[in-house]
């Protein structure tokens, strides 16, 4: 019996001291300073987009035939040049015998930029022979095929950012000018035509482009970055720093773009939240942030 209450004395002391620990362990972890990181809400706009990649055209391209057959004599134009429309390219010798000489001039149909010559002086061509190619650059188009399931997302005058590895810190706006009425069958898509301006001729026929069509915006609105936000679905949140405290703010989200959300609901302009350390908070915990 005497042995059996000094067990039970032991076990309460045993226990008694568990207790003490674990409320001195709670203390020090209500005092205890975490540090972070941590970023300031901004509001800016943001944007959903279906990525698509194509080939840049100019919007019109005209390969030209001269009108008689004979022997190019002169090149008055060169890869690059300038033309306006009736501005002649060649002059041909019709080299026809009975016939007064004459040169015959081949002209350029449209105003634009000479993109091609395909012939040297002295050749001999006929009015099937393509001489030169000639574009007009001040406008390029893009043809992009739409899946099946994004048709309803896309419209005549849409937005569309293109990018091209030419120049990697530009970008090029365009409109959805042209949407096909029918799919093609083969591969379930919608061919849609993006115009962009190009006065200064920084685009290029035969360029690859990148391209970004805008299927929803929202303009300056509180965003977050993905790295701040924990939980998912419906419990998603996010710490916030007020007096040096973090405080768990429940939020909510909407578009995503690249490494940003925006925020529906929760946070403000202005707002401090935690990017880093996030994951050692409790609700109404002291925090020191660091820069």
């Amino acid at each position: 019996m005497k042995k059996s209450k000094i067990i039970l004395i032991f076990v309460f002391c045993i226990l008694n001291l568990i207790y003490g620990c674990t409320k001195k362990q709670e203390a020090n972890k209500q005092d205890e300073i975490i540090p972070v990181k941590v970023t300031r809400v901004e509001l800016k706009d943001i944007y959903k987009t279906l990525e698509y990649v194509g080939d840049i055209k100019a919007m019109e391209e005209v390969v030209i035939y001269p009108k008689v057959s004979g022997k190019i004599i002169e090149k008055i134009k060169q890869d690059g040049s300038v033309v306006e429309k009736g501005d002649a390219i060649f002059y041909i010798d019709r080299d026809e015998v009975g016939l007064k000489f004459e040169k015959a001039p081949v002209e350029s149909p449209i105003d634009g930029v000479v993109g091609r010559i395909y012939v040297d002086i002295g050749a001999n061509v006929t009015t099937q022979t393509p001489v030169s190619l000639v574009i007009s650059m001040n406008k390029v188009k893009i043809g992009l095929n739409v899946p099946e399931k994004y048709v309803a997302s896309v419209s005549v005058g849409q937005k569309a950012r293109i990018y091209v590895d030419a120049y990697p810190s530009k970008e090029f706006e365009g409109l959805v000018t042209k949407i096909s009425p029918v799919l093609d069958i083969e591969t379930r898509s919608m061919p849609v035509e993006i115009i962009i301006d190009n006065k200064e001729h920084f685009l290029r026929s035969g360029m690859f482009a990148r391209v970004s069509l805008i299927i929803d915006e929202k303009k300056q609105v509180p965003l977050l970055l993905k790295e701040s936000i924990m939980g998912k679905g419906d419990n998603t949140y996010v710490y916030i720093i007020e007096n040096n405290k973090a405080f768990i703010r429940k939020v909510k989200l909407g578009i995503k773009q690249n490494e940003y959300f925006q925020a529906k609901e929760g946070v403000s302009k202005g707002d401090l939240v935690v990017i880093m350390g996030q994951q050692r908070l409790k609700d109404g915990l002291g925090v020191k942030i660091e820069q």
